[in-house]
């Protein structure tokens, strides 16, 4: 049994019994997950730095603003932690009841895949979302990164794993993968890695698709919109274009396009404009928005 074939068959071996946690032990995991990281703040900067040093000059801006962690990002990602914690369980819910017949009900009832198998790109905060999801829902996970990260995805699944099994989760349920030669021979794992979710290009996600017998979530490239209706909360609308853009550009899911119903242009666009303007976001528009809003350049 290979290296990757091992880890798999220990993560599902991890998620059979991780299926069975109770909630409150699940959410005991992930409390201590994110204390963990909180107490060990300064070693993970120290392992992001040496990853930053040696992606300089060969990422981009952008790519190396994903990269980089400091004490802010990292009391994001605490928090993000918490925020999974405060969740409700989707595993073991009731989804609906059917009766077919005098004393035969049919349930439909939420279980948790199995072992999923994550491959992403360069955020390292990635580590922590996609195993305390995978943790809160009852899933083992194999984790994949991109290479330009090593050091700040090593630390944070070592911490991950070892303050969640100190808190009662099964030993097993997170993998880490290192290498591409890992990422091709996780490909045939069939028999133990129940869905793979890869983030990258489309020949990337592609090739995933293509070379595995395994269920894939991938997705479609697109520029990122958000639609305010006519009928909207304007306040509401106002928080989330603004979160959705200035929280953190870099990402590869920050808006792009904003989409506004004609009927209450006027009262939005100007101040919703002024809020990113003095973000310093550039803003292009089609000629009804630049008649609107002073300052906007004509797309």
């Amino acid at each position: 049994m290979g290296s990757v074939e091992l880890k798999a068959h220990k993560a599902y071996g991890a998620s059979l019994k991780l299926a069975k946690t109770p909630t409150e032990a699940k959410d005991e995991a992930i409390k201590k997950i994110a204390e963990k990281i909180r107490e060990n703040k300064q070693k993970i900067v120290e392992a992001n730095q040496r990853d930053v040093a040696q992606a300089e000059g060969e990422l981009s801006p952008a790519l190396l603003a994903r990269l980089k962690l400091d004490s802010g990002k990292i009391d994001s990602i605490v928090e993000s932690i918490e925020s999974v914690g405060r969740l409700s369980d989707p595993a073991g819910e009731t989804l609906s009841a059917t009766e077919l017949d005098s004393n035969l009900i049919l349930y439909k009832v939420s279980v948790p895949i199995g072992v999923i198998g994550a491959v992403f790109e360069s955020r390292p905060n990635v580590v922590c979302e996609i195993s305390s999801l995978c943790l809160k829902s009852g899933n083992s996970v194999l984790l994949k990164g991109g290479s330009e990260a090593a050091n700040s995805n090593k630390i944070l699944y070592e911490l991950i794993r070892d303050a969640s099994v100190e808190a009662g989760a099964p030993d097993g349920w997170i993998q880490l993968l290192e290498s591409r030669q890992e990422v091709k021979d996780m490909l045939s794992c069939d028999k133990y890695i129940s869905l793979l979710v890869p983030r990258g290009s489309n020949e990337f996600v592609k090739y995933i698709k293509e070379n595995t017998r395994i269920p894939v979530l991938g997705h479609a490239s697109g520029i990122c919109h958000v639609y305010v209706h006519d009928k909207a909360d304007l306040s509401m609308a106002s928080e989330i274009v603004y979160d959705a853009k200035c929280q953190y550009p870099a990402v590869c899911n920050a808006l792009e396009t904003l989409l506004v119903d004609g009927r209450n242009a006027s009262d939005f666009l100007p101040s919703m404009a002024g809020r990113l303007f003095e973000a310093n976001v550039v803003l292009r528009g089609d000629e009804v928005a630049a008649s609107l809003v002073e300052g906007l350049e004509v797309a």
